[in-house]
């Protein structure tokens, strides 16, 4: 084969192009003529009082562990069994309690007819995906769910292509039904994803990264502008609260303060900063959540807000404290 002969020819596009048609066809296709089978198969897996193991064998055991992967994070406890494996020690993984999902095209790989009796003898319930209703799987199976396509996309129609979204597709359609019926939302969702954007932006509180202690810039109510001036410039967040002696916030003073002052009346070494801060400042409970803490920055067009417990300063919390909290 020539160096020539692996570049991509014109037809390239039109042939993607046609590989996307025919999925899409299998896909519109499952949805036509999906059935009380679906209903069925729901409601074993909202039944299941232990864990939903999903077994496959070759291109179907791919699927079948992404399928484990989607059931699992949207609240069906789940799990993956390669057919292959499951004859030699794996098996063990179903238990009494568990309900099997077993894909196979053909409906007649070995791997997956040897598993039966074991999973049977258990009482395990089994869902079949097949493309073939007349298989020894899908007469097995307590419940099967017709996966059948037209052809494969490969020109060949040999390639697992058709089939293998078919069947993906079919595993979402049937996790998002049982998410629907568990009442599974963001919350949840965030659970299950607690190292994601969503889950960040759903587990994380203001006290979990608002600056606490010696952060917080802090003056006295009869310390001057200039002292107020050297607390923020250590603390480096433009902004310093004035407490009392009681820990009860008093007020805030900004950069954006002191810019506007020396404007007005230039020296002001010797003025309070109690004079001239902003009495009851825009502030936060520790305990919300930091998105919304960051909505509210946006909407009042601040970069810093305090959180207060009781009328007690606890905490700062900047943009910048966000940012590296990756909830924005």
């Amino acid at each position: 084969m020539s160096e020539l002969s692996l570049v991509a020819t014109p037809g390239a596009l039109a042939l993607a192009r046609e590989v996307l048609h025919i999925e899409a066809q299998a896909i519109t296709a499952l949805a036509d003529r999906i059935d009380h089978a679906f209903s069925k198969a729901v409601d074993l897996l909202l039944a299941c009082k232990g864990r939903v193991v999903v077994s496959g064998v070759g291109k179907t055991g791919h699927i079948a562990r992404k399928i484990a992967a989607t059931l699992a994070s949207t609240g069906t406890p789940s799990l993956f069994l390669h057919a292959a494996e499951a004859a030699h020690g794996d098996l063990g993984m179903i238990t009494q309690g568990d309900v099997l999902l077993a894909l196979s095209y053909s409906g007649e790989g070995d791997e997956l007819l040897t598993m039966l009796p074991i999973a049977k003898r258990l009482g395990t319930p089994l869902i079949a995906f097949t493309g073939n209703a007349l298989s020894a799987l899908a007469k097995l199976a307590d419940v099967h769910i017709d996966v059948r396509v037209a052809r494969e996309a490969c020109p060949l129609n040999l390639a697992p292509t058709s089939s293998t979204t078919a069947m993906m597709a079919m595993g979402d359609a049937l996790a998002i039904a049982c998410l629907d019926a568990r009442g599974f939302g963001p919350e949840d969702f965030a659970r299950a994803h607690p190292g994601g954007a969503l889950g960040r932006k759903l587990l994380t509180y203001v006290r979990d990264v608002m600056r606490t202690d010696d952060r917080i810039p802090i003056v006295g109510p009869d310390a001057t502008v200039m002292d107020a001036l050297h607390e923020i410039t250590r603390k480096q967040i433009g902004v310093t609260a004035i407490v009392d002696k009681r820990g009860l916030l008093s007020g805030i003073f900004t950069d954006g303060d002191l810019r506007r002052l020396l404007e007005k009346i230039g020296d002001v070494r010797n003025v309070q900063v109690a004079e001239v801060m902003t009495r009851d400042p825009l502030t936060i409970s520790p305990g919300v959540l930091a998105a919304e803490a960051a909505q509210t920055m946006d909407a009042s067009r601040k970069n810093v807000l305090l959180a207060v417990d009781n009328g007690k300063l606890v905490g700062a919390l900047s943009m910048p404290d966000l940012l590296a909290a990756k909830v924005i």
